[in-house]
């Protein structure tokens, strides 16, 4: 069976300042969970803990029921990618892998197929120092895969790719995912997020925002249904009585909220009310997630002002 991280009550403190603050959420298997929070927010912190880098303050960190620092070859139950620059320069890729391995008693055929995988085994023999942000990335997902963990965690797996290596990364979690595993996802990019994740966890200041899957969260901000209707103040007042808000926009179309598209079609049938448009007014999760997280930044730019 496949690992679930679980945090409990997990709090942080550097000094007097607070990273993580009594955060409670689990990761399960078999989906993509998002981690998301503006700069600042302890995302990082909260990976540093599940894989023994940083001590609790207080609360608990688990990885199938125990702590990481509990596992004989953590390698084999948990993989990581947090900071892809943190190598060794001087040695190659093939090199970097093949000392990974062997500290957890990794056969070298599985570097060989890691590196075919990832796309650098044309480049298998170079100095790592040569790579750009993007070949690094590849390494360090390369090494996160390296013990066949059931759990994996990415912190901005996207950053210095180019459009396919993204499309790459995206089909890979997906692909993890999908074989069972439990896949802990950090990133800013809403619209690759948007297009990966199956659910979310968000913080702010170091504590939870929400805990939902992704169409929960976009839904729950929904803007209502656009119609057209060459008879809409009739249709208005049938779909007032239906407990709907109804709004006449300037051009003669409604913006109807508390009912949907299908629900409001069907009424006008019944009714024998001609619809020529129903849009479902939907929004995007960049923009759920500003309005969740407006106040939560440790660094807001403000809006009005323009630089010169």
């Amino acid at each position: 069976m496949w690992c679930v991280i679980e945090v409990s009550e997990l709090t942080k403190r550097y000094g007097s300042a607070v990273a993580v603050d009594r955060l409670t959420f689990h990761v399960k298997p078999g989906q993509v969970t998002g981690f998301l929070g503006p700069n600042g927010a302890g995302k990082s912190t909260t990976m540093r803990v599940v894989l023994g880098l940083d001590r609790p303050t207080s609360g608990r960190v688990l990885v199938n029921g125990r702590r990481y620092a509990e596992m004989r070859r953590p390698m084999r139950e948990v993989g990581a990618l947090l900071d892809a620059g943190a190598v060794h320069g001087g040695r190659t890729a093939l090199d970097h892998l093949r000392w990974l391995a062997r500290s957890n008693g990794i056969g070298s055929d599985r570097v060989v197929s890691l590196l075919e995988l990832v796309g650098l085994a044309g480049v298998a023999r170079k100095r790592i120092r040569t790579f750009s942000l993007g070949m690094k990335q590849r390494l360090g997902i390369a090494a996160a895969l390296l013990g066949d963990p059931g759990v994996l965690l990415f912190d901005e797996p996207v950053n210095g790719l180019d459009p396919d290596g993204v499309r790459w990364i995206r089909e890979l979690m997906r692909g993890l995912a999908a074989e069972g595993r439990t896949v802990l996802l950090s990133s800013h990019l809403m619209s690759e997020m948007e297009r990966t994740a199956d659910h979310l966890v968000i913080i702010g200041r170091g504590r939870l925002i929400a805990d939902t899957s992704v169409g929960e969260l976009v839904g729950r901000f929904q803007r209502g249904v656009l119609v057209r209707s060459p008879r809409a103040g009739e249709l208005a007042d049938l779909l007032k009585a239906r407990g709907a808000t109804v709004v006449t926009e300037p051009d003669g179309r409604l913006t109807v909220s508390g009912l949907d598209a299908g629900e409001i079609g069907d009424l006008a049938a019944g009714r024998g009310i001609p619809v020529h448009e129903v849009t479902s007014l939907t929004t995007s999760l960049e923009d759920t997630y500003m309005r969740l997280t407006a106040g939560s930044a440790a660094h807001a730019s403000s809006p009005e002002r323009t630089a010169r």
